[in-house]
């Protein structure tokens, strides 16, 4: 059985602010796991423009500083992104994240974008998985002699819900491994479609026209699944049923190879628990309250623990929840699934499942509450 380590928000004085409680969670989580010069990546989502739900730069200082004290080199990273927007080449995405505040000066570390430039940087990892034999990791990352893996605990609408899992799967892959990740084919709902063109305005390989409605070139989409994203009237979606499954296995895959002989702690943070992925230009209002900080060496523990004080919560009156799913099936107490309310399709458990079955962690946890 894992031990997460968790603290609540609580804070009264110096010494129980949330940059001294980050520090106490790694020190319980990860004491011991670096050493002297080890090369640690700092592994976080810098957002992308517009979106205001990342982890706050600042607290990734408490984790670089605590790092520092192992006597660890830290950098901060995170990879390029498959779909268009602000982060798809080092350039706007060093751009984006300094104007997130995840600069030098701050962090106390620099910032290196993992896969490079143009997301080519990559090492193949070998896995012999269900469905891959190796893996593309970004550079690195895989040449890193750890990881500290700073995960935003939030909604997702393919993978259910997003955490540590996902945060090593598509956030340590490269494009291509992203698009390997993927490998789902969007498809448009003509009764539902407006032809606004919004969808064809983000589509990073012109995979999309528009007529009386809009329409995915199936021989050219890879899946990224942006149009989804942005679609004002839900008019685009999968074969959930038989895309879904594979989805979440090829990204625990990804996981597991993101990690793979590799010491790493993971940190969740239980805030701003918005209903949609950081990856969004905008931050919808949280479906719940804060709840705490989150740390352990178990991603699967983590994650499980994480989703289980999420569906505990009261529902935010301000949230989509309250005004867009109050019928929902899984608001309903013998089948709770906060995330599954807002994005009904999804199969976020198959993360955690398979998560099991390939050896990336345990449902089992002990939940340690630090004071």
């Amino acid at each position: 059985m894992s031990k997460v380590f968790m603290m609540d928000l609580r804070s009264r004085g110096t010494s129980s602010n949330k940059q001294a409680k980050i520090k106490k969670l790694l020190e319980a989580a990860g004491s011991g796991l670096f050493h002297k010069d080890d090369l640690v990546a700092v592994k976080t989502h810098f957002g992308e423009q517009g979106n205001d739900g990342f982890i706050r730069p600042i607290y990734l200082r408490s984790g670089v500083d605590w790092l520092r004290e192992e006597k660890a080199k830290p950098f901060l990273t995170d990879t390029n992104t498959l779909y268009s927007g602000k982060r798809a080449h080092a350039v706007d995405h060093e751009e984006t994240a300094s104007s997130h505040g995840f600069v030098p000066i701050v962090i106390n570390a620099p910032v290196i974008i993992a896969d490079g430039l143009r997301g080519e940087n990559e090492v193949e990892i070998s896995i012999e998985g269900k469905h891959f034999q190796s893996v593309r990791i970004a550079g690195a990352i895989a040449e890193a002699d750890g990881m500290v893996v700073f995960s935003h605990f939030k909604g997702h609408g393919m993978a259910g819900f997003g955490g540590a899992i996902k945060n090593l799967a598509m956030g340590c892959a490269t494009p291509a491994g992203k698009r390997d990740q993927h490998a789902t084919r969007q498809k448009v709902i003509e009764s539902k479609c407006i032809a606004c063109g919004t969808c064809q305005t983000v589509c990073p390989v012109d995979a999309i026209e528009i007529g009386e409605s809009a329409f995915i070139d199936s021989t050219i989409c890879i899946g990224c699944g942006e149009c989804m994203t942005v679609c004002p009237t839900d008019a685009i979606g999968l074969n959930w049923s038989t895309e879904i499954p594979g989805f979440n296995e090829r990204m625990v895959e990804y996981a597991y190879g993101a990690v793979k002989n590799k010491p790493v702690v993971y940190v969740n943070f239980v805030l701003q628990v918005a209903p949609d992925c950081d990856c969004a230009p905008w931050s919808d209002a949280p479906i719940v309250g804060d709840i705490g900080i989150l740390a352990s060496t178990d991603p699967v523990a983590l994650d499980r623990a994480c989703l289980d004080l999420v569906n505990q919560q009261e529902i935010n009156p301000a949230s989509c929840l309250a005004h867009e799913h109050a019928d929902s099936k899984f608001l309903m107490a013998d089948q709770r699934d906060l995330f599954k309310a807002v994005h009904p399709n999804t199969r976020g458990e198959i993360q955690l499942s398979y998560g099991e079955v390939i050896g990336l962690g345990s449902q089992e946890f002990e939940l340690v509450v630090l004071g």
